[in-house]
């Protein structure tokens, strides 16, 4: 008499095999292309990419399998999109350069900047330049119709709202500091 363990073990195992043997020999799976590293000698003369010699298998069973497996054809990658963005024009950007800045409120404290190092500014049309500790028309541009300029509670706000270059003077320990502001 056999004991049961025994037989419980030898069915687990049985199982075990058939599980495996039907899970490898479902159908032929044709490998992951593979990216070359570059021409090389014996690659250049070719004319056209080698062709795989895999046939898929139709049939479920699993005594069918692939006859030979031969070098997975060259296929380029498809091109990365996310879902819903149309692709971009390939024209230079009309967007604000690194050097430009956007349509930004670009605050400057007075007594904590060095004016003699700020020399120029570049935004786009709607930016506002925030100027904060200073007097009551103190602050003045060289071009008021390419600005909006408004004070409050010692800060001044310039708007660009056109495009060009203004100059921005500011008073600071009895001089005079000017930015160039050029608004695209």
């Amino acid at each position: 008499m056999v004991p049961l363990r025994r037989i419980v073990g030898r069915v687990v195992t049985a199982v075990a095999g058939i599980v495996a043997v039907a899970a490898c020999g479902s159908e032929a799976v044709s490998p992951l292309p593979v990216q070359p590293r570059g021409p090389s000698p014996s690659t250049s003369a070719v004319a056209s990419p080698p062709t795989p010699s895999v046939t898929p298998s139709t049939s479920r069973s699993p005594s069918r399998a692939p006859s030979t497996i031969g070098p997975p054809a060259h296929v380029p990658p498809p091109p990365v999109r996310t879902r819903g963005t149309p692709q971009r024009p390939t024209s230079p950007p009309t967007t604000p350069t690194s050097s430009c800045q956007g349509a930004v409120r670009y605050d400057l404290p007075v007594a904590d900047t060095e004016l003699e190092l700020l020399r120029s500014l570049c935004f786009a049309s709607g930016a506002v330049l925030r100027i904060q500790g200073i007097g009551p028309g103190l602050v003045t541009v060289d071009r008021p119709e390419l600005v909006s300029q408004h004070y409050e509670a010692g800060v001044v706000d310039i708007r660009f709202v056109r495009p060009g270059t203004v100059a921005v003077t500011i008073p600071k320990d009895d001089s005079a500091h000017t930015i160039t502001v050029v608004v695209r």
